[in-house]
């Protein structure tokens, strides 16, 4: 979320960035203006009555040390006035800083000035390739079709067991998914400095919108099925029946039950969770940067333009990914997003999948990101590049949603929100398919790389 003082001083530059993005700031903004200049008014005035309250209160005690009954009977009526407006000043300044929230909440981040402007991906810039596009001396597969042949990937029973956009990893399929989840677990923490965290694969709607995911994206989330079993309705007829007090104590807790029960989603990335372990916290300077990654499957509604990507497993409802987050002080966000982008760039090379770092521009920025590099992988199979990790820089848009300070400077210092950054290390779908694809052999074969193979018990070739 963006800071409202920031809104205001810089509202031209706010408007600017949002068009940059394809946002329209009349639609988002609104009448910003004019509702935070009534919401400094309110405040204003309401401060002017409080000192007018006591400014009176005093005057009435003199007169009354003095005698002056009458007098101080006039200045008393003069309290019970302000007492009176006083409410509808505070509840007026109440009302539009709510309404004011809500306009910040659904605005975007504003772009870093090096982000290239533009509309689409069309308009992304390559700032690095690495690796020769695989080649063969034959007509080269997708993995689809390569994965139905090994009897690896089987669509067909996955959509009969739960409908489109779902998979079945079979036999070494399955178990190379599970040596790569756990080849990109091993290098973030042995080698990258990360911590392993295994987080909850539900989440609160407190927890997605301090990432970023609610309220603007419900849509493409899946939420949990509120459960009602009728206790509720029993409950408060008993409690009308008898009217005792104890059974109204058990309605309102069970009330409570039910509203944190009916409140868990799916979480569309580990990004959510483990993010979010430090809302409401102030963390300790001298542990920044603080480095996690955790492996969780990945829950989307949306998955993707209807009629796109419908074979094989490039978008899918449940996925599983391999998530690296950071937490920095803000004049280090930079260099520690570079060094997540490297993070993830050493898995694809230690498997030797050729790939591009972009970046992305302002049109095809994520909503809370201010600056994200897509790594692509290549895909001779599809004879394309295909993304298969984001990294983002959010500097503080994320923490001020979810409320993560560090104290600069010690004890005493002002309190300031950190910099988020997060990245895919990488999504272990998307990189299964990559070296089915990048490792097919004209036999229909397909190869393990070598930086795999002890994950896979030693296996060097999958057939059928």
């Amino acid at each position: 979320m963006l800071d409202l003082t920031f809104v205001r001083t810089n509202l031209e530059l706010v408007e600017q960035k949002l068009r940059a993005r394809g946002a329209d700031p009349d639609a988002l903004l609104g009448n910003f203006r004019k509702l935070d200049e009534g919401r400094r008014l309110a405040i204003t005035l309401s401060e002017q009555a409080r000192a007018e309250l006591n400014k009176l209160s005093q005057e009435i005690g003199q007169l009354k040390k003095g005698g002056d009954e009458q007098e101080a009977t006039e200045k008393l009526k003069k309290v019970w006035d302000i007492k009176e407006g006083l409410p509808v000043l505070q509840k007026r300044a109440e009302d539009l800083e709510s309404r004011l929230r809500k306009t910040l909440e659904c605005m975007p981040n504003l772009t870093r000035p090096e982000v290239p402007e533009g509309t689409s991906e069309a308009n992304n810039v390559t700032v690095k390739t690495w690796g020769e596009k695989t080649a063969f001396d034959f007509e080269a597969k997708p993995h689809w079709e390569l994965g139905e042949a090994l009897g690896i990937l089987d669509m067909e029973r996955a959509a009969k067991l739960s409908g489109a956009r779902f998979a079945v990893y079979m036999g070494a399929g399955a178990r190379l998914e599970r040596a790569l989840a756990n080849f990109m677990l091993d290098m973030h923490t042995t080698k990258h400095g990360y911590t392993e965290v295994l987080p909850p694969f539900m989440v609160n709607s407190k927890s997605l919108f301090g990432t970023g995911q609610l309220p603007k994206f419900a849509e493409d989330l899946f939420r949990c099925a509120d459960r009602d079993d009728g206790l509720l309705d029993e409950l408060e007829a008993q409690a009308k029946r008898t009217d005792y007090e104890e059974d109204w104590k058990r309605l309102e807790e069970a009330k409570d039950k039910k509203a944190e029960f009916n409140d868990h989603w799916l979480i569309p990335t580990a990004e959510v969770p483990v993010t979010n372990l430090y809302r409401d916290e102030i963390l300790d300077e001298a542990r920044l940067p603080i480095a996690l990654t955790a492996y969780t499957p990945c829950f989307r509604a949306e998955a993707g333009a209807a009629g796109k990507d419908t074979r094989g497993i490039i978008r899918q409802h449940q996925f599983q990914k391999v998530e690296m987050v950071k937490f920095t002080r803000p004049e280090d966000s930079d260099a520690e997003h570079e060094r997540l982008t490297h993070d993830a760039e050493e898995i694809l090379e230690a498997l030797g999948l050729p790939y591009r770092r972009v970046l992305l521009c302002t049109g095809d920025t994520g909503f809370s990101s201010a600056k994200t590099f897509d790594l692509e992988v290549w895909l001779p199979g599809q004879q394309l590049y295909r993304e298969i990790s984001s990294c983002s820089n959010f500097e503080a848009f994320q923490a001020r949603r979810a409320n993560i300070r560090y104290r600069p400077g010690g004890p005493k210092g002002k309190l300031e929100f950190v910099h988020t950054l997060n990245g895919s290390g990488l999504a272990v779908g998307r990189t299964w398919l990559a070296i089915v694809e990048n490792y097919q052999q004209a036999d229909g074969s397909v190869l393990i790389p070598e930086a795999l193979q002890p994950y896979m018990g030693g296996l060097e070739r999958i057939t059928r």
